[in-house]
């Protein structure tokens, strides 16, 4: 939720609410930063390329990096906002009571589903740094590349985990901790 200043703040109590905001404010910094480290480095190498006769050598990888950290960084940002795919044709023509406890189950087979891709890409990001392979054209490790991946799992689970608490707690249905169940016309983001 948002307050007249315009600061993202949790609708969750307590020590869960400052951990939903601290989340917030990492996910719009990520993504933020990385657009427009993303739309720099691009720009930059088109006006030394075409005007310089001169382009940077480490474009293509750093913005392969970039990408890695605004995917995972925007799997958070989507849960955070309710924006995921979802399939409710059943979960529509259920009773109200039904769908909450449907969605409280949901939110809590997300998370754990997200916190085992957390622990799957840590194991593989330490494979990768044990193999000791580096980009070519920047000499960094390839394993630091898919750091984002567990940290982006980690922030998604944590969101889920946050949303099935906020069921539990509140008389709605919400699909995030700010957004309320429904359709365009009727989801509410407090």
């Amino acid at each position: 939720m948002n307050d007249k200043n315009g600061e993202q703040r949790s609708t969750l109590p307590g020590f869960l609410g400052t951990i939903d905001t601290a989340i917030s404010y990492l996910e719009a910094f990520l993504l933020a930063a990385g657009v427009l480290l993303m739309a720099i480095n691009t720009v930059a190498n088109v006006v030394g390329r075409f005007i310089f006769q001169y382009s940077f050598f480490f474009t293509e990888e750093l913005n392969r990096i970039i990408i890695v950290l605004i995917t995972f960084a925007g799997v958070g940002y989507a849960a955070r906002h309710g924006r995921h795919i979802r399939m409710s044709a059943i979960f529509d023509a259920l009773p109200f009571r039904m769908r909450k406890g449907l969605m409280i189950f949901i939110a809590i087979i997300t998370s754990l589903a997200m916190f085992a891709l957390c622990y799957f890409s840590v194991v593989y990001i330490l494979d990768l740094q044990s193999k000791g392979r580096v980009l070519p054209a920047m000499q960094i490790p390839v394993w630091t590349i898919y750091l984002w991946a567990p940290l982006g799992f980690l922030v998604t689970g944590t969101q889920y985990l946050l949303t099935a608490i906020k069921n539990l707690v509140s008389q709605d249905i919400y699909l995030s901790t700010t957004v309320l169940e429904g359709y365009e016309e009727t989801e509410v983001e407090v």
